[in-house]
Parts: structure tokens; sequence; C-alpha cells
């Protein structure tokens, strides 16, 4: 029997965590580091959505083989929502990173190491950062590089 993770709590989350296949110049074709965009992304319907507020910090993480890791950092600017066709989304603001931090630098890092979007790469979503997860990122970003605000 696999065992039921903990439902998260608002106080578990101080980042949404927003995973894409994609590279930022296929996410937003034209994206230059220090730019921000606004993007509209696909989320999995669950309680999770009910804890998303506006203002809240998150981040674009690429998956796979080519560069994973964070690429961009923003906040969340709106509640969660929904597509004409019914799929559930979340409207965000983004800014890309001069350079991401490779999903490497972050796997030994033992403020980061039990992130669920280190253990569980293939799961839906948002995912999430928590307190000490977010801070062990912020550590990481260079001076002026886009530094999370919580």
């Amino acid at each position: 029997m696999v065992p039921v993770p903990p439902r998260l709590t608002r106080d578990d989350v101080a980042c949404w965590v927003l995973k894409s296949a994609l590279p930022p110049a296929a996410v937003a074709p034209g994206w230059r580091p220090g730019a921000v965009v606004r993007l509209q992304r696909c989320v999995r319907r669950s309680y999770r959505l009910d804890l998303v507020r506006p203002g809240q910090p998150c981040l674009l993480w690429v998956s796979g083989r080519d560069r994973p890791g964070v690429h961009a950092l923003g906040e969340v600017v709106g509640p969660a929502g929904t597509r004409e066709d019914g799929q559930p989304v979340l409207d965000v603001a983004l800014r890309l990173l001069a350079a991401p931090v490779p999903r490497a630098q972050l796997l030994p890092h033992g403020g980061f190491r039990d992130a669920e979007v280190l253990r569980m790469p293939a799961g839906s979503n948002p995912s999430y950062l928590t307190p000490g997860q977010f801070a062990a990122l912020a550590g990481l970003l260079p001076a002026g590089g886009g530094t999370p605000t919580r």
C-alpha cells in the first residue's frame, strides 16, 4: 500500500513550482534574461489550487535532459482559473534568470534535496517549495539575479 502524503497547508508553501518540458524560448518566444512575461500555465485540478493566492512567489522549473532546473522566478498574479476548454490555469508573471539554477547544483544542497520537484519529477503542476527549500534556492542565486522576495 502506497502511503498518502499529508495535505499541504498555506504555511507549508513558500513558492509554487510550475514545471515545463519546454525551454523558456519555447514557452514565450523572444523571452530574454531579465524580462518579465505574463503567462497562463496549465495546472492539475486539486485542493492545492485553493491554497494559491495572488502575490505568492512562483518559479518555472524546466524538466528533462536539456538544462533542467530553475529558469525563471516571479509571482502568481491572479486566482486559479479555467480556460474555455475546462483546463485549470494559473496566471503568473515570471522574470527569466540570466542563467538557470541547474538541477545538478540543487541536488546535493541539503536544504533543497528533499524538494518535491526532485523527489517526484513527473508529479503534476503545481508543485511547491517549503520555506527552507525556497531559502536554499535564494542562497544559490547571484546577487541581483532574481532573489526571491519571500
